[in-house]
């Protein structure tokens, strides 16, 4: 088992490279980059009606800009390179931990990234933990009363719920609750005032702002993951093992819980590593309607910008997170599944 996980975390290398390699040559062959975006600027901030026809550039949108000024341009976000070449730039200043300067910003892409880091955090561990600490029990209880009322009536809630978009149950509680009732903020992670709070008036004033939000957030992920859990335990407790146990005079509970559970458990932890990569990026839907500025809002925002600095440092965290998810998924199975063994070859065996 160490050698498959070794050999995981070195096919790491190879696939991130071959992750930001094709983002990268897709930064520098799509039309409409940065320098389009600050000459478009430039253009529209400077004197009415002033045209240069000085460079490829200025001719296509008329810019005040000087050719030596767009060749400086040009040479500062690398775009007067081979696009081999300024990869191989960019990864040796990853190497070193620099993602760059944003286009947009002007800002260390770090420094963007970092501050927006723990609102996407604060999120993406309160959703795993909801939906996760919901969607078990409920799936447990509905494996075990399946047929009833309760069933019934919890399977048209959870259903409905997952048939509706989670930015659309986003609108319709910010419609509701915060404009109509006016019951919670509109928009924001914190208050205006949050700096002038106490410790409990700026924890309360944090959870008065994620209600809507988290409601948006787990809508997406409750059906999915209840039903997974249902299906799965239904599943184990028509196995003969459980029918064979509960037969030879083993309480109904005991084999649920000491038995069937651990079996069922295995289909949830086989997606538990893959959501460490959601608990960063987020939902940019929920995240502009709500106007939380998060690392999903962030990422939306550089893909309009055209801020490709940005947009590779949220590739390089994003492909990372997901490929450690897919290992960190595998050390689930591993531990509630103790007849999992994975061979030299990466096969379970």
């Amino acid at each position: 088992m160490t050698t498959y996980f070794i050999r995981r975390f070195l096919l790491i290398i190879p696939t991130f490279l071959g992750v930001t390699l094709l983002v990268f040559l897709l930064t520098r062959i799509v039309p409409g980059g940065p320098l389009e975006r600050i000459l478009l600027e430039a253009t529209m901030a400077g004197p009415e009606g002033a045209v240069s026809q000085t460079s490829d550039y200025a001719s296509q949108g008329g810019s005040a800009l000087s050719e030596e000024q767009l060749q400086q341009m040009a040479e500062y976000y690398g775009f007067d390179k081979n696009p081999f070449h300024s990869y191989v730039l960019w990864l040796g200043k990853l190497f070193v931990l620099d993602l760059g300067t944003s286009t947009k910003y002007n800002e260390p892409v770090w420094k963007e990234i970092r501050t927006r880091l723990p609102i996407s955090i604060f999120y993406g561990v309160a959703t795993l933990i909801l939906t996760y600490g919901v969607c078990i029990p409920l799936g447990i209880v509905k494996a075990i009363k399946h047929k009833t009322v309760f069933d019934n009536v919890s399977s048209i809630l959870v259903f409905t719920g997952y048939a509706i978009p989670s930015y659309v149950v986003a609108i319709a509680l910010l419609t509701a609750f915060a404009f109509g009732l006016e019951w919670f903020p509109l928009s924001g992670f914190v208050s205006s005032n949050f700096h002038t709070l106490s410790v409990l008036g700026k924890v309360l004033d944090i959870l008065h702002h994620a209600v809507l939000p988290l409601i948006a957030y787990v809508a997406g992920s409750f059906a999915f993951m209840t039903m997974l859990m249902k299906n799965s335990l239904m599943d184990n407790l028509a196995a003969d093992y459980v029918r064979t146990a509960v037969a030879k005079g083993l309480h109904f509970r005991s084999a649920v819980f000491n038995h069937a559970l651990r079996n069922s458990l295995i289909p949830i932890a086989t997606s538990f590593g893959n959501n460490l990569s959601l608990i960063i990026t987020g939902s940019f839907l929920i995240e502009l309607i709500f106007n939380i500025n998060g690392f999903g809002l962030l990422g939306f925002n550089s893909l309009v910008n055209r801020d490709y600095p940005v947009v590779m440092g949220i590739v390089v965290i994003s492909s990372l997170l997901f490929m450690v998810g897919n290992i960190l998924s595998d050390i689930c199975v591993a531990i509630v599944d103790p007849r999992v063994k994975f061979g030299a070859d990466g096969s379970n065996q």
